[in-house]
């Protein structure tokens, strides 16, 4: 049964944009959603449908928010075991490994994470993020593993999606990049963008997109003459744009080992450990790993914080490169 929003605007709130009238009044809503709603002709203003997230609202101004009927997801459920690390009735939390995409798209509708989902619990899900992303609060690249939080709920999906969206998620990264960064700890913040000749890739920008920031720190180098450098970094993110530290390495011309977009190429250099190279060339994913993830639970209202190890492929290369440094 859909939902109705009714509200009035006062004095205090003239001028401000629709979009950010609501959410000020409406504080279980995420500004994302709203948006959304508004989008999909969801929302009259003084009964007339509005479109522009971004109009203004005047004094006496009436607006009415329709809360739709959540759709019934058609999805097929896969038989994948997932990583769980926690769960209660309120979320999911689950090491997610490379190879694996977070939800369906194009080319690939069924072995997904939120496939796997549906076969774990498919009655368990939030559904404000359409019918092919139940539970989705944000996402991992495919070829990146770690942990991500899925909602099981709408009450916890627009909780964890206002955390997000304020930045209070506690998010760590560990990546190997090519070099040693300098200085060798430091903050990232620039302008994120599609990119105007591939649109599947984001690039840095002087003047248009959406602000970035992400802090590094250097925890590892692994330097020896005749050997190409390798850093091992730990990134804590402000934002979480899409592809952000890989765009940001690249930006500072330290790309992640085992980037396929966003790479530099290995070139076979004398006296390397013959397996310590197959291990880099013959990598099929980035060397990014979501190792840290902390937020408030939506319900219990306490700090949760979970770490995770990095996977075998990755760990292997680290030891085999402690060996050859020395």
């Amino acid at each position: 049964m859909e939902k109705k929003i009714n509200l009035k605007v006062r004095e205090n709130d003239k001028n401000l944009r629709i979009d950010v009238f609501i959410s000020n009044n409406v504080k279980e809503m995420s500004r994302t959603r709203i948006k959304n709603l508004i989008l999909d002709q969801k929302l009259k203003l003084n009964n007339k449908i509005i479109l522009d997230p971004a109009k203004k609202v005047n004094v006496e101004d009436t607006i009415d928010l329709i809360l739709p009927k959540p759709k019934k997801s058609s999805l097929k459920p896969y038989n994948y075991k997932l990583d769980i690390i926690y769960e209660d009735d309120d979320l999911i939390v689950l090491n997610k490994p490379s190879g694996v995409v977070m939800h369906p798209g194009a080319g690939n509708f069924d072995n997904t994470i939120v496939n796997a989902l549906i076969n774990h619990n498919k009655n368990s899900l939030s559904n404000i993020s359409g019918e092919l992303r139940p539970g989705i609060v944000h996402r991992i690249d495919k070829n990146t593993s770690g942990l991500v939080v899925i909602a099981k709920n709408n009450h916890s999906h627009e909780n964890l999606s206002l955390q997000f969206s304020r930045h209070s998620i506690k998010r760590i990264y560990q990546l190997l990049v090519w070099g040693r960064i300098r200085p060798s700890k430091g903050k990232i913040e620039t302008l994120i963008t599609r990119s105007s000749t591939n649109r599947q890739m984001m690039t840095v920008s002087n003047s248009k997109g959406k602000k970035a920031i992400t802090n590094y720190e250097t925890i590892e180098l692994f330097e020896k003459k005749d050997i190409p450098t390798l850093s091992l970094l730990e990134c804590k993110l402000e934002t979480g744009r899409t592809h952000q530290i890989r765009v940001h390495m690249n930006y500072l011309g330290h790309s992640i080992v085992g980037d396929d977009k966003y790479k530099k190429k290995f070139k076979k250099i004398r006296n390397i450990n013959p397996l310590l190279e197959a291990s880099i060339i013959n990598l099929k994913r980035q060397f990014l790993h979501a190792k840290t993830i902390g937020f408030i639970h939506p319900k219990k209202n306490k700090e949760m914080i979970f770490n995770s190890i990095l996977p075998q492929e990755l760990e292997t290369i680290l030891k085999m490169l402690r060996k050859t440094s020395k």
